[in-house]
């Protein structure tokens, strides 16, 4: 039974993991193979926009020391990756909480997606800047492995407006919420980590639950 169990949640973890990176490197390439950089589709008005843009892999779009910088950030995402997808296999053979599986597969989906990108965007994709991409070009990429950029397009500017300017340092500034473009892979990531925050005290309350009869054993056994 308990081999079955581990089995099913293994099936399950790899379905979640498979369909968000399916899913995330589809539209990935589609815009790159039909978007230009910086070029817009308006799906619902102002309100969400299909904005392509790029970066180099760390938060809003910063650099970390050139291309030595950027192959170093490279490596240590992808050993944290592979850290992540050790222990969702750890949490699985130990038959964790269901939930607390399916959250780290999220997180390890989403890791895994945008390391994708830096790996072997840079190898099978030449430069959108004002052209679109073609998929393994004759020239060949526009940087090694491992130097790629990751490709953003989901656009929420729900709110456009202006700080008061009595409103101290940022008064008289645009405002716009929500201002940072993402993608899917960054999607899965954050519904991962809400979901490990929401449910934190049922994964907490399992753990006790498991370790304090163990200790009340071994109390009772000295």
């Amino acid at each position: 039974m308990c081999a079955l169990h581990i089995i099913y949640m293994l099936k399950k973890s790899l379905i979640i993991v498979f369909l968000i990176l399916f899913l995330d490197q589809f539209i990935k390439i589609w815009i790159k193979t039909h978007m230009s950089l910086g070029q817009e589709i308006h799906v619902a008005g102002n309100w969400f926009i299909i904005h392509f843009t790029e970066n180099e892999g760390m938060a809003f779009g910063m650099r970390f020391g050139g291309g030595f910088g950027k192959l170093i950030l490279s490596l240590f995402r992808i050993i944290a990756v592979g850290a992540i997808g050790w222990y969702v296999l750890k949490l699985i053979k130990e038959q964790a909480d269901k939930l607390l599986i399916i959250c780290m597969s999220f997180i390890f989906a989403g890791a895994l997606g945008n390391i994708l990108d830096s790996a072997f965007y840079g190898m099978i994709f030449n430069e959108s800047y004002f052209a679109i991409a073609n998929l393994f070009p004759k020239g060949g990429g526009y940087a090694a492995f491992l130097h790629g950029k990751v490709v953003d397009m989901f656009y929420f500017p729900i709110i456009e407006s202006h700080f008061p300017s009595w409103f101290p340092v940022w008064g008289g500034e645009e405002f716009v919420f929500f201002r940072p473009v993402f993608n899917l892979a960054d999607s899965s990531i954050t519904m991962g980590v809400v979901m490990l925050i929401l449910f934190q005290k049922r994964f907490f309350k399992k753990h006790t639950e498991e370790v304090v009869p163990e200790t009340i054993a071994e109390e009772t056994t000295n």
